[in-house]
């Protein structure tokens, strides 16, 4: 399993202020890297990786002590959150990488947007 965690963390930089995506989201991007890995890519990031655009997939914040602090940055750049507390995925979720990203992925606009396309599912 690899530990260099630097394709991860040019990944997140990918998400813009005002959305979000699941650690699910980035994986299926990284051949080789699941959910739980881009979780511990996030500890192993610079201070200024934007970490919180980073939630599950129910759309809540990770149970961790920062789940408050995420929710406040969250709200602070205008990502909408249902009654329930999760994030409104359908206002906010990521729309996927910037061709610049697609071009050095080595990944097909194509494939990339047929991943994007099960987002949604």
């Amino acid at each position: 399993m690899p530990t260099d965690y630097d394709a991860i963390h040019d990944l997140i930089r990918e998400v813009p202020k005002g959305e979000a995506a699941s650690y699910g989201m980035i994986a299926s991007l990284l051949p080789g890297v699941g959910p739980r890995m881009v979780a511990r890519a996030m500890w192993t990031a610079r201070k200024d990786l934007k970490w919180y655009r980073i939630i599950t997939a129910s759309g809540a914040p990770a149970d961790h002590s920062g789940a408050e602090e995420q929710r406040r940055r969250l709200k602070a750049e205008g990502v909408a959150f249902k009654k329930n507390g999760a994030v409104d995925w359908a206002q906010c979720r990521w729309k996927g990488p910037t061709q610049k990203w697609v071009d050095k992925s080595g990944l097909s606009i194509e494939e990339v947007m047929e991943i994007i396309a099960g987002w949604k599912k």
